[in-house]
């Protein structure tokens, strides 16, 4: 099958309206972005408000004392301003579990207005009614929030997580035959096949997938606790997470209360149970979408040897998690899927991203043999690079990548911004150099609040200026990446002074005088250039004048 340079896509996030990607959109701005690292971030996700204008950037840390998730909104995809507080209040939503609070992702629906927050999080009670066992040690499951603004902040739709009870009944639960440390799995998969079949599993970092055909589907990672698999190349065991997938039922989506809970559609419920369980037990179903074993690629075996090389602090471990899947068309409609995911430890510099296709939402589904299409690249100063979501340009021509990643290889991770192709094969590029806005960001508003400038007795006066996206999304001139210049005319009438978003002058003197205030954006070497509006033929300069009225 073969995909044009020219397609639909249809987002995880229900767009429900196909985007159009084009290979040449229009640009009217000459604004510049780069990736600073300046804001903390992990696990990023994003989602395009329409009514607002804005991103809104959903991560794991960041979140102010008292919340879980940092909410970060932005009119271009790069510049974020980090709102009060975050998505959930600790102590009164999230309360079914402890920690571990993992992975949100937000969706909208625009037919009720609701807002819907995924979460990941770890059991605090109950923990042996869903797995079985008291002890279990990564008791992690999903929440769910709603909220009516996509600032939050969200609260449980009820005080439990999903009713999903995913159940392996052919894994041999080592687990059962290891010390208390729970590392050092045995060493032979003879010995492993004598533990007691069957365990619970664990889930994390959700992502649902609304489908062109209105069904709804929950990816998620198996958290590799208890999901020991004999490497026969190794030989011996190492601990997975693998990515599997549920069908959801739709009528949470459509209630316009946003009291309905997301539950799992009836064919997968019980799905695992065996002709002698005893009334009331469960054991749901899931499909298995993703894993090492099946599709082997050398680029995930980061760790699978840290139990040696840590002196038997680490596990023996893989990972694949952090997934987002999207659907395209060709010229004849015919459907391929895509899904991102991370592999390797988030920690270490190697931490990376990978993508497979399916010609369905459930697969089979095929790793790309250009992993990894994001990676470290110390040349960039760009490490463990990975958890990431997909989100289009504000005119829908182009894709990008939010995802986090480190400076350097003992920085703390942030949000960066790549921009992604997808056509036949899926690439992501990674810069920290100067970098066009997205598409549709401009043209670029200034004005500021007061149209005359009115000094007090000391010759003062001070206004607020507000910088605007085409979509009237405001821009945070905190934001390093953001600033104001401002000029007095003629020269030698006063000062003009920038704070932020206000620009205060100071005048001598009794002569007419204009304020001139200029927007202008950061460069990666640190310096600072004019922004322009761009079209056909000319370029406007991103400014405003103010007059200032003359002291008698």
């Amino acid at each position: 099958m073969r995909l044009t340079a020219l397609f639909a896509i249809v987002f995880a996030v229900v767009s429900l309206v196909p985007v159009t990607v084009s290979a040449h959109p229009a640009r009217t701005t000459d604004a510049t972005y780069h990736n600073d690292a300046t804001t903390p971030g992990a696990d990023p996700f994003v989602l395009f408000d329409r009514p607002s204008g804005y991103y809104y950037a959903y991560s794991t840390e960041g979140a102010d004392p008292g919340y879980h998730f940092a909410v970060y909104r932005s009119p271009d995809l790069a510049t974020w301003e980090h709102l009060p507080g975050g998505a959930l209040r600790a102590g009164q939503d999230g309360d079914w579990a402890h920690d571990w609070f993992w992975a949100p992702e937000v969706y909208h629906n625009p037919d009720t207005g609701l807002y819907f927050l995924f979460y990941a999080a770890r059991m605090n009670r109950d923990v042996a009614a869903h797995f079985k066992h008291a002890d279990f040690e990564e008791p992690c499951k999903v929440g769910v929030a709603v909220a009516t603004s996509p600032a939050g902040p969200f609260r449980d739709i009820v005080e439990a997580p999903l009713d999903y009870y995913p159940y392996d009944p052919a894994y041999h639960d080592v687990n059962l035959i290891m010390d208390a440390a729970q590392k050092k799995p045995p060493a032979t998969l003879e010995v492993g096949r004598t533990a007691p079949l069957g365990t619970y599993i664990p889930y994390i970092d959700p992502n649902v997938f609304f489908d062109a055909d209105g069904r709804i589907y929950l990816y998620f990672s198996r958290n590799a606790y208890r999901n020991w698999v004999w490497d026969a190349d190794l030989g011996k065991y190492v601990e997975e997470s693998n990515i599997y997938a549920v069908e959801l039922t739709g009528d949470w989506w459509r209630d316009p209360t946003g009291r309905t809970m997301p539950t799992i559609a009836p064919a997968y419920r019980d799905r695992n149970r065996a002709p002698d369980d005893a009334p009331g037990v469960r054991k749901d179903g899931y499909v298995p979408i993703l894993d090492y074993g099946s599709d082997k690629q050398a680029w995930e075996n980061a760790h699978v040897d840290d139990y040696a090389k840590s002196g038997g602090e680490k596990k023996d471990r893989r990972w694949a998690e952090g997934s987002t899947t999207v659907r395209t068309t060709d010229e004849r409609g015919v459907p391929r899927y895509f899904l991102t995911y991370s592999a390797n430890n988030y920690e270490n510099e190697f931490y990376g991203v990978g993508y497979a296709t399916a010609d369905g939402p459930l697969g089979p589904w095929r790793k790309a043999s250009a992993n990894p299409v994001l990676s470290q690249d110390p040349a960039r100063g760009l490490y463990s690079t990975g958890h990431g979501s997909i989100i289009g340009s504000p005119d829908g021509t182009r894709l990008y990548y939010v995802h986090h990643g480190r400076p350097s290889t003992t920085s703390s991770r942030a949000l960066y911004t790549s921009r992604m192709h997808l056509g036949e094969e899926l690439s992501i590029v990674a810069s920290t150099s100067d970098e066009p806005l997205p598409p549709g960001v401009g043209p670029l508003r200034i004005r500021a609040d007061d149209q005359v400038l009115r000094p007090r007795p000391d010759g003062s006066a001070t206004t607020t200026v507000h910088v605007t996206s085409a979509r009237g999304a405001e821009f945070s001139l905190t934001n390093p990446q953001n600033r104001l210049r401002a000029e007095l005319h003629p020269a030698g009438a006063g000062t003009a002074v920038v704070r932020g978003d206000q620009v205060t002058v100071t005048t001598t003197g009794h002569r007419p005088v204009r304020l001139t205030i200029v927007y202008q954006r950061q460069l990666a070497d640190g310096g600072y250039r004019d922004v322009a509006n761009t079209g056909p033929g000319h370029s406007t300069p991103v400014q405003v004048s103010v007059p200032a009225v003359v002291r008698p």
